[in-house]
């Protein structure tokens, strides 16, 4: 069966986000000075075929963590979807 599932990968809360730093900065720019705080990640979306959710869950937790976060610097969540 094929699963569709949503990887969602963000820098951690106690690290400096240069690329929300960055557009905070436009955003100040663009005399827009209402928003507190930017984090900008990853949307990574899969399909995955696999036996059950659980080994598709597996799947998208190996990948995330093998391939798609750093875990110095980010952490990430998984979703099934559909």
């Amino acid at each position: 069966m094929t699963y569709h599932v949503q990887i969602k990968v963000m820098p951690l809360k106690d690290l400096l986000d240069p690329q929300g730093k960055a557009v905070m900065g436009g955003l100040d720019n663009l005399g827009i000075h209402d928003v507190q705080d930017i984090r900008i990640g990853k949307h990574i979306t899969m399909e995955i075929d696999a036996a059950s959710e659980e080994a598709a869950k597996q799947i998208a937790e190996t990948t995330a963590t093998k391939l798609l976060a750093n875990p110095v610097m980010e952490y990430f969540e998984i979703e099934l979807i559909g």
